[in-house]
């Protein structure tokens, strides 16, 4: 990745929901956009912190003792060992940062259901 990333050409190239795209790599950390909408899974990454950015919309992330809101231009992180799942109820463009290879339904989770795609991300 030599060439500046357009990040709203970047989201406009696919459709998909919870199917982030690698944007960009940093040492070993993936820098991924997504587009939300509905509801995650509850997860957990047992060795990673996960970084989340609201570009547009809004991003629910439940925790298990309380539930953060995220307007755009909110910055939030998840600890690693910390179960959540993230939502939006009118849809919502994110960008994450995470450890290359990292499995979008963490570790451990719940049942995946058919629209969440368990990917470790899509190159752009």
């Amino acid at each position: 990745m030599t060439e500046p990333i357009s990040l709203t050409t970047a989201l406009a190239s696919f459709t998909e929901l919870w199917s982030p795209r690698i944007v960009a790599r940093v040492n070993d950390y993936d820098i991924r956009v997504a587009k939300v909408h509905g509801e995650h899974v509850w997860h957990v990454h047992d060795h990673t912190d996960e970084f989340f950015l609201v570009l547009d919309g809004e991003l629910t992330i439940a925790l298990r003792d309380r539930t953060v809101l995220l307007r755009r231009g909110d910055v939030f992180t998840v600890s690693r060992g910390t179960e959540h799942k993230p939502s939006s109820q009118t849809g919502a463009s994110i960008l994450m940062v995470e450890p290359s290879g990292t499995l979008t339904v963490g570790d451990r989770h719940d049942e995946v259901p058919a629209h969440v795609d368990a990917t470790t991300g899509h190159i752009l």
